[in-house]
């Protein structure tokens, strides 16, 4: 095998397994990676604004507010307009929310995490800048990612960006 087939296949690896893992969270607490991780943010910033999670947690603003729209439909979250600024909607969890993300299991990454914190320095760095080089040659360098693994479907991200009124 050439050597860039053994590459590919170790991305077809890691793709899978965030599939996988993807799909056991979801059957198991009925979110999404972003959905927990945007719940999570909201549980650790009391009144945090949908911008500053688009922003910590590096989606985009649209993303964000799409994903919102979902946690509140389900009644996990509430939004609250301020009343001296009516511009600024905090985010808080909603009772049932929070017994969801009490309920949830760790994401994928944070195994990950335990077991990348664990390298030495050097081999952390040398992970890091062949995954961005990686990430640069297949043009995903502008491509919208929050650090939690997750893999949506193909269909139902087409599906939105249809959706998506132009601006």
């Amino acid at each position: 095998m050439e050597k860039y087939e053994e590459l590919l296949v170790s991305i077809r690896k890691v793709i899978r397994a965030i599939d996988l893992h993807s799909k056991q969270l979801n059957k198991s607490s009925g979110l999404t990676g972003p959905q927990l991780l945007i719940m999570q943010e909201i549980a650790r910033i009391k009144g945090v604004t949908a911008s500053q999670i688009a922003k910590q947690i590096n989606l985009s603003a649209a993303t964000v507010t799409n994903i919102l729209d979902r946690l509140e439909n389900r009644g996990l979250i509430t939004r609250v307009r301020s009343d001296n600024d009516k511009r600024r909607v905090s985010l808080f969890l909603s009772e049932q929310g929070k017994v969801s993300l009490i309920d949830a299991p760790q994401p994928l990454q944070e195994h990950f995490i335990q077991k990348f914190c664990s390298l030495e320095p050097w081999e952390q760095s040398l992970l890091l800048s062949s995954m961005q080089r990686i990430a640069s040659m297949m043009d995903a360098n502008d491509l919208d990612a929050a650090p939690v693994l997750e893999i949506e479907p193909m269909d139902k991200s087409a599906e939105q960006t249809t959706k998506s009124p132009a601006k």
